[in-house]
């Protein structure tokens, strides 16, 4: 069995940066394409969730592969713009196997995509204590969110944890730029 984790960030903007997602897949056949669409984009969002479906419904799989192709769906779900679609994924996967850190991850920027900071904020916490394999963009997306409800010094920190996770990532770079701090 093919056992592979990457990151895949997100390309859509929002006013202070961008959410970051992971794509995950542990399996073989439909299920593996459906993973290299989310990964490599190798089809339209649409035709990937597509494929990620027939894998679902066609597919004998351990839950954790199962688990991992919702996730993968919901991560073509979030790049066609279907939010709600890529949360009932997500959703989906979590009650299959709510130990993984890379659903949390995804679902925390979908809810990012849809304003739901709040929320967002819950899925980006359990992203890291379950020890996200892309912890930098679980710490990343929790700025995001908490700038949005005004917590900018948790913000900032959590953007230099992203930088320090990922050493010179020009996104985390740039977010950090913006911010003026001074001592008392």
């Amino acid at each position: 069995m093919k056992n592979a984790i990457c990151a895949a960030t997100l390309l859509l903007g929002l006013a202070s940066g961008t959410a970051n997602a992971q794509v995950l897949v542990l399996g073989g056949g439909i299920a593996e394409d459906c993973y290299e669409a989310a990964k490599f984009e190798t089809v339209s969002p649409r035709k990937g969730a597509e494929i990620c479906t027939r894998a679902i419904e066609l597919e004998a799989m351990k839950p954790s592969n199962r688990a991992a192709t919702f996730t993968n769906r919901g991560v073509l779900q979030m790049r066609a713009g279907l939010y709600e679609k890529a949360l009932s994924d997500y959703a989906t996967a979590k009650r299959i196997r709510p130990d993984t850190g890379e659903t949390y991850l995804n679902e925390g920027a979908a809810l990012i995509f849809l304003g739901r900071y709040d929320e967002a904020l819950q899925s980006l916490d359990q992203a890291i204590a379950l020890g996200s394999k892309d912890l930098h963009a679980a710490y990343y997306n929790r700025a995001l969110a908490r700038e949005k409800l005004d917590d900018v010094e948790g913000a900032y920190y959590d953007f230099r944890r992203a930088l320090e996770l990922k050493p010179d990532w020009d996104l985390a770079e740039w977010q950090l730029s913006r911010f003026e701090v001074s001592t008392n």
